[in-house]
């Protein structure tokens, strides 16, 4: 496509990821990916099986952006589906270190570990995850049916090791069914949800991605930072990116400083490369 804009992320080698080629995606669907308003997202955008995105502007106009790859039902999409269902069954198997079935997430501190709830989850307000500044840890949420934010919900990562992150570094939710991330609700990690994701207006996800196995991920007006391709975390939530303009205000130039800005939190020796053609 003439003037076209392709932006590529190098990611140099670095320890082993749980995702897999997964970790390289902000936005992962089954079926469909949807999108209104302005969403921004720090990764690729994939489908597999099925072959519909929509409301992004380098696809079809639409005004939501993205910063990596676009698959849909080909080979790389599929191999993600893949690596994806892998992730999800591993850390299922784990075993869980405490019970929170019935229990609401806000208001909690949670030490690294593998948390169960036999049926929904639901957050109101702010639930606080200590790292504890330990380079692995890992924090699993292994959620037996729905997720569910409340608006203005907030994650709020805190005491993470300043140092390289180890292989188990990460944040991990298993829905069993689906998740809905209320409006305005500052998330943050990896939902894996065996049907579809939802994301409210204004709804983020930092050093996270939203992965449906089988059904939709529907978004409006979001961000999300997968920038972290290891599927660890960096940095806390709340630490946003810079706003972005409308596609059609900015040219060839304005596209590699948008990028640049959008990814300032990037690590692990990544580095942005605009190519015209």
């Amino acid at each position: 496509m003439a003037g076209s804009v392709v932006i590529l992320f190098i990611a140099s080698p670095g320890r082993a990821q749980i995702l897999a080629t997964a970790g390289s995606y902000a936005v992962l669907g089954g079926s469909t990916v949807t999108n209104t308003g302005n969403t921004v997202l720090t990764g690729d955008l994939g489908v597999s099986p099925g072959s519909a995105i929509t409301g992004f502007s380098a696809i079809d106009g639409g005004p939501g952006l993205f910063t990596g790859a676009v698959n849909e039902a080909n080979a790389a999409a599929a191999q993600a589906k893949a690596d994806l269902t892998s992730a999800y069954v591993n850390l299922s198997a784990l075993n869980f270190t405490s019970n929170l079935t019935g229990q609401d997430l806000g208001g909690l501190t949670l030490a690294p570990g593998v948390y169960f709830f036999s049926s929904s989850a639901q957050l109101t307000g702010t639930l606080t995850l200590d790292a504890q500044g330990d380079p692995n840890a890992r924090f699993v949420f292994e959620i037996g049916s729905t997720l569910t934010t409340a608006g203005n919900s907030l994650v709020n990562l805190i005491n993470i090791s300043p140092g390289t992150p180890g292989p188990d570094n990460g944040l991990f939710w298993l829905a069993g069914s689906s998740a809905t991330i209320g409006t305005n609700s500052m998330f943050a990690g990896n939902i894996l949800a065996l049907t579809s994701i939802t994301l409210d207006t204004g709804a983020s996800i930092d050093d996270g991605r939203a992965l449906a196995l089988n059904g939709a991920v529907t978004l409006d007006n979001n961000r999300i930072d997968a920038s972290n391709t290891q599927g660890g975390f960096s940095s806390g939530p709340g630490q946003g990116m810079t706003p972005v303009p409308e596609a059609s205000t900015y040219g060839l130039a304005g596209s590699c400083l948008l990028m640049f800005l959008i990814g300032r939190r990037q690590s692990h020796g990544r580095r942005t490369i605009c190519l015209a053609r």
